[in-house]
């Protein structure tokens, strides 16, 4: 029973961080964007 509960929480965890992940790859990606079009501008 420990064991099982052990794992799920490892399991919740785990998606919990792909989606932190995601959400910063996507932010950083806009912050990119921004830069790279300001330079492009000068």
């Amino acid at each position: 029973m420990f064991l099982r509960a052990l794992l799920v929480t490892v399991a919740v965890l785990g998606l919990s961080a792909c989606e932190t992940i995601e959400g910063a790859g996507q932010d950083l990606e806009k912050a990119g964007e921004a830069i790279q079009d300001e330079a492009n501008e000068e």
